[in-house]
């Protein structure tokens, strides 16, 4: 039976082999490095080359097969193509336009994960990767939500100091990801009714997540352990 699962999914999301832990690693250290990039001399360059890095690891991450390469490798174009225009001509336009690609982009990649991590016949290191790179863009996907929401109406959120409105950067994946981790230090708060929603959305999403994901690695793991019993009889 498990021969059959295993043969009719792919034991990887990505196009080379362990490239969910790679991409894993990349959006980890984009994350540690954050805070400390955006303060040097020239950080939008290595914050812009550092994401181009991370979109082409999740391009692979997800491109097990060839269509999913290509739809992916077609999304990311324009995220990279705008986050790049933007640096170089400093256009408030194609910063909107990366941040709105960036979402649908995410949206995209969080999908390809949750399928692979739902149809994998087996728990294995790739699919705890996927799944904690999905928590992880999670937080990614509702930070370029809320950057988005910032532009359209500055005051959406309060505590957000004078130097950094609208909220951008890292203090938007700082509020994004103590909202989705449900710690909500209460420093920088949703005002705006599109801007709770939002946040409602993230908490929600954020323990759904979780709850189905201890659900899935503990089915997975009574399976194999079945499996090895049926095996012994």
């Amino acid at each position: 039976m498990t021969s059959k699962l295993t043969s009719k999914f792919p034991t990887r999301a990505g196009l080379l082999q362990h490239s969910a832990a790679w991409f894993l690693g990349a959006l980890v250290f984009m994350f540690v490095t954050a805070p400390f990039i955006e303060v040097l001399p020239d950080g939008k360059i290595i914050e812009a080359t550092m994401l181009t890095v991370v979109l082409g690891a999740a391009v692979l991450a997800v491109g097990g097969r060839r269509q999913t390469l290509i739809i992916a490798s077609l999304l990311m174009t324009p995220v990279a193509g705008a986050r790049w225009l933007h640096h170089f001509q400093l256009s408030d336009g194609s910063y909107t336009f990366h941040i709105a690609a960036f979402v649908v982009f995410m949206a995209f990649v969080v999908y390809q994960f949750l399928g692979f991590i739902l149809r994998a016949p087996r728990v294995s290191s790739e699919v705890l990767c996927a799944a904690v790179a999905t928590y992880l863009l999670l937080g990614m996907l509702w930070a370029s939500a809320y950057v988005f929401v910032a532009r359209m109406n500055p005051g959406a959120f309060s505590g957000v100091a004078v130097g950094n409105q609208p909220l951008h950067g890292f203090d938007a994946l700082y509020f994004s990801l103590s909202t989705l981790t449900t710690v909500g230090y209460g420093d920088i708060a949703p005002v705006s009714g599109p801007a709770r929603m939002l946040a409602v959305m993230e908490v929600v999403t954020g323990t759904m997540y979780m709850a189905v994901l201890v659900a899935r690695l503990v089915s997975g793991y009574s399976s194999a352990a079945a499996s090895k019993i049926d095996g012994r009889a």
